[in-house]
């Protein structure tokens, strides 16, 4: 019996000793994964509080630090005769850029949706690849000399199809997840009442797209929003080019960046898109689940 017992014993006392080390270690990481998650969040807030503070101090420096409360700020913001009105041309590139690329890309996307054709999903993906490959710098001379060509350069409708036919085929590929969760049957039903295919779009896809619409119209004018380098070369004129592009020229004479207009100018920059976010998001909440709310 005692030779029994004690392995059993010793196994007894083991276990509490063994699934307390595991216990501790698994506290050690969990506290370190939140130090780190805490660590991280707080360089990501230093550019939010830089943003938040400077427009409103006094003597606008490049560190975060509590501010000498002043409008002053936005009053030689209101004094520059671009700034204000760079706004506006960013809000024209980028809400027609979006009616485009929403229009198009729906209208693409329930047709790739509905119409079986040979190699459907290679030309998605093709399309995509080559929309992420082909961009930026590699694609400026042909894309210059095709706006030379049809006369759109120095025209805010070049640059809007330009940016248009960037992010497009990406909008595509979005919604048709979108269009593939539809059921047929909304629109055979449809259809049983004599509904054109015209109406059927209007009135019985759109609606239940209208999350992935939302989604995308939101991606869109992100991606529009702070784009430099297409307006940058595309638009000459300094009273048709968009923020992005007047804000490389709040520099003073030496060189120097004018903390004071740039940190006001970052502020009202950065207003239009987080006002569409939570416009957005208080309607739709971003919980989508294909084209079907759950």
């Amino acid at each position: 019996m005692t030779t029994t017992t004690a392995p059993t014993a010793e196994r007894r006392t083991a276990l509490p000793s063994a699934t307390g080390r595991r216990a501790v270690r698994t506290f050690v990481v969990r506290v370190l994964f939140v130090v780190a998650m805490v660590l991280v969040g707080f360089f990501f807030a230093l550019p939010l509080a830089w943003l938040v503070t400077q427009p409103f101090n006094s003597t606008p420096t490049m560190t975060v630090s509590w501010p000498d409360w002043t409008l002053g700020n936005f009053t030689v913001l209101a004094e520059n005769p671009y700034a204000l009105r760079s706004i506006g041309n960013s809000l024209v590139l980028g809400l027609g850029t979006v009616a485009v690329v929403v229009v198009l890309g729906s209208l693409a996307a329930y047709a790739l949706s509905r119409v079986r054709i040979p190699g459907r999903d290679g030309l998605l993906y093709a399309l995509l690849l080559l929309s992420s490959v082909v961009t930026g710098t590699a694609a400026m001379v042909p894309l210059f000399q095709l706006m030379v060509a049809t006369g759109l350069v120095n025209t805010q409708t070049g640059v809007v199809l330009a940016l248009s036919g960037g992010v497009l085929p990406t909008v595509i590929f979005i919604l048709k997840d979108f269009m593939d969760s539809i059921p047929r049957s909304y629109e055979e039903s449809a259809r049983l009442y004599g509904a054109r295919p015209g109406q059927i779009l209007r009135h019985v896809v759109v609606p239940i797209a209208r999350p992935g619409l939302a989604f995308v119209a939101v991606w869109a004018l992100v991606q529009v929003w702070g784009n430099f380098l297409l307006p940058y070369i595309l638009l000459r004129s300094p009273e048709a080019q968009p923020a992005a592009v007047i804000m490389y020229t709040f520099y003073t004479e030496s060189g120097q960046a004018d903390l004071s207009l740039i940190s006001a100018f970052s502020l009202v920059f950065s207003v239009p898109v987080i006002l569409m976010y939570f416009l957005v998001n208080r309607r739709y909440g971003f919980r989508f689940h294909g084209g079907i709310k759950s």
